[in-house]
C-alpha cells in the first residue's frame, strides 16, 4: 500500500528534482527551494556528500507533509539502496537496472526506478517488479522515442531524465511519460546561492506539466 502511494505521489506531481550539490548544507536548500516551488518529489544523488545525512533530515522534517516525497538516486548497488531506504528514503532511483536492487527493493516494498534505455533494457526491469523506468539520459532520444516504445510495451511508465528543460517538459508528459526528472536547468542557481530563483522556476515547470495534463483531459 506504501508503494502504490509514492508512486502516486510520484505521478501526480509529475516531476521529480534530481539534486545535487556541493555539500549537505545546498543540498537541503536546494531540495527546499523545491518543494516550496510545488516539486514534491525529491531525489537525493549519492553524490552528494553526505547524502545519507540530507534524507534523514529531510523525511524527519516532511514526515507530517503527506504530498512530499524524498527519495535517493544515483543509487548504484544493493548495499546503497539499503543504507538510502534505512535513512527515510521512500523511492530508489538509479541510472542503470540492477537485479540486486530490484529485489531489494522489492523485499522493502520501496519503488524502484531504474536507468533504462532500450526495449530489451526495459523488458528486463518489469521481470523484476519495477514500476517506472527512467528513460537516461532523455537528451539521447527525445519526446517521439517515448511513443516508438509504448507500441510495444503500452504497460511501461517512464520517467525520462537529462534534457528535461522548461521549453520540452511539455512534450515528454505528451509522449505519455508518468513523470520526469529534472535536474541540472533547475539547481543552476544553487552554485549563486539563489535559492528563490530555484523556487521559481519549480512553480514554472509544475504549472506546464499541469497545464498540459488539463489539455489532454
Amino acid at each position: 500500500m506504501k508503494k502504490l502511494l509514492v508512486l502516486s505521489k510520484i505521478s501526480e506531481c509529475g516531476i521529480v528534482a534530481v539534486v545535487r550539490g556541493d555539500s549537505k548544507e545546498e543540498a537541503i536548500q536546494t531540495s527546499e527551494a523545491c518543494i516550496a516551488g510545488g516539486i514534491t518529489g525529491i531525489e537525493v544523488t549519492f553524490t552528494i556528500q553526505g547524502a545519507e545525512e540530507v534524507i534523514k533530515d529531510l523525511s524527519f522534517k516532511h514526515d507530517k507533509n503527506v504530498n512530499v516525497c524524498i527519495g535517493a538516486g544515483t543509487v548504484l548497488d544493493s548495499v546503497t539502496a539499503r543504507t538510502a531506504i534505512l535513512a527515510g528514503a521512500q523511492f530508489i532511483v538509479s541510472p542503470c537496472f540492477d537485479v540486486e536492487t530490484a529485489k531489494l527493493c522489492n523485499l522493502y516494498g520501496v519503488p524502484y526506478i531504474p536507468g533504462c534505455m532500450t526495449v530489451t533494457e526495459m523488458k528486463e526491469a518489469l521481470r523484476y517488479g519495477v514500476d517506472v523506468v527512467k528513460l537516461f539520459p532523455g537528451s539521447a532520444f527525445g519526446p517521439d522515442y517515448v511513443k516508438a516504445v509504448k507500441a510495444p510495451l503500452p504497460q511501461v511508465n517512464i520517467m525520462p531524465t537529462g534534457g528535461v528543460d522548461l521549453d520540452n517538459v511539455e512534450d515528454w508528459i505528451r509522449s505519455g511519460c508518468i513523470a520526469v526528472g529534472v535536474g541540472g536547468k533547475l539547481m543552476a542557481p544553487a552554485k549563486t546561492g539563489d535559492f528563490s530563483q530555484i523556487s521559481l522556476l519549480a512553480r514554472q515547470y509544475v504549472e506546464k506539466v499541469q497545464n498540459v495534463r488539463m489539455a489532454l483531459q
